[in-house]
């Protein structure tokens, strides 16, 4: 919630901003000035400068779109190996099934809680996590099939364990932003120069116009925080989240 407040206020500060200079510049103007002589070459280049910005817009926001969307996806690959080493032991004995179950319960219970929390908090996965996901795979390798049967579901028992802690590395690996710090220096100054230009071309008071500046600029600033809010895909608003855990795992979910 606080989130969407600060979108609120940074779109009507970007369109309160616009309005505020033109009416100062208007004030300052001298009395001869005429709007309607706006160079040809200021407009070109205006018009240039927006195409350009909107562009990089474009890619920024599919790009961290794209990582958002990448690290559900490990969320998604990571819940289902778990999902498959609880289904597929079955066919081990009850005291080794119920073991391994228990143990990948509670590795899932802590990640849905205690790990979740320190991914959003603190951007970084639990030690307490690494090692009940060990004793997960402990469990698995140590435990010797004693007939066919049990022989050919080892092997892709432990596929599925290397499958999980794959998906936990690649989870561990996209907590933090995706965006370089350069690459926010430029949205910002070219966020600047792009609603700089408006007032290059020479705006009128008129309520179309001002209305059309300041729809203009909250536009950008809409944008860019679009952009900040996917940048950090497991701790702000628009974030992956714990459901394919608690999709297949129901039990734990209260």
């Amino acid at each position: 919630m606080a989130e969407w407040l600060v979108l609120t206020l940074a779109m009507a500060a970007a369109g309160a901003v616009v309005v505020v200079i033109t009416f100062l510049r208007h004030r300052t103007a001298s009395d001869d000035e005429d709007p309607s002589e706006t160079p040809d070459v200021i407009e070109y280049m205006t018009m240039w400068i927006g195409v350009v910005y909107a562009i990089v817009l474009g890619l920024a926001i599919a790009g961290v779109w794209e990582a958002r969307s990448a690290a559900q996806d490990h969320v998604q690959a990571e819940a289902v190996a778990l999902h498959e080493i609880s289904e597929r032991v079955r066919v081990y004995p009850p005291e080794v099934r119920d073991r391994i179950r228990d143990d990948v319960n509670t590795y899932v219970g802590h990640v849905v809680t205690t790990e979740w929390k320190a991914m959003s908090d603190e951007g970084r996965i639990t030690e307490r996590g690494t090692a009940l996901l060990d004793r997960v795979r402990a469990d698995v390798t140590d435990y010797e099939p004693r007939t066919d049967f049990e022989a050919q579901a080892y092997q892709p028992l432990v596929d599925q364990v290397a499958a999980a802690d794959q998906a936990r590395a690649a989870r561990a690996d996209s907590i933090g932003a995706t965006m370089p710090g350069v690459v926010w220096f430029g949205l910002i100054i070219g966020a600047v120069v792009t609603v700089g230009m408006i007032f290059a071309l020479q705006i009128r008071r008129t309520a179309r116009e001002m209305v059309l500046a300041g729809l203009f600029s909250a536009l950008i600033a809409f944008l860019l925080f679009l952009i900040w809010d996917f940048d950090a895909p497991y701790s702000r608003g628009i974030a992956a989240s714990t459901d394919p855990f608690l999709t297949l795992f129901p039990h734990l979910e209260g």
